[in-house]
């Protein structure tokens, strides 16, 4: 079964990995500073390594989110040319709700 992740759960996930990930390469700079020669040099290394894949991560998740926020602004363009004055209808009633919250203070 493929069930799809919701965002809240998906954004729990990333942002535990992204927690995960900094707080091993934090470690590994620490280990890495209290010791000298090739051991110290291999801990850095290890450390940018799961920099670099934290970085990935990110990037592959910032590329997600502007895929979806395309197709969504996809979806209300077409939408708003089939049904023109519904999107009339439905802006003037925001317009509407918003000036008289601002209208209330």
């Amino acid at each position: 079964m493929n069930a799809r992740k919701s965002p809240d759960a998906v954004k729990e996930t990333l942002i535990d990995n992204v927690k995960t990930s900094l707080n091993d390469a934090e470690d590994l700079l620490r280990e890495a500073a209290s010791t000298t020669g090739d051991k110290a040099a291999e801990l850095r290394e290890r450390a940018l390594a799961t920099l670099k894949r934290t970085r990935e991560t990110l990037y592959d998740v910032q590329d997600a989110v502007l895929e979806r926020s395309r197709k969504a602004a996809r979806a209300t363009d077409d939408y708003v040319h089939d049904n023109p004055w519904q999107a009339i209808g439905i802006a003037g009633g925001v317009g509407l709700l918003i000036g008289l919250l601002i209208s209330r203070r």
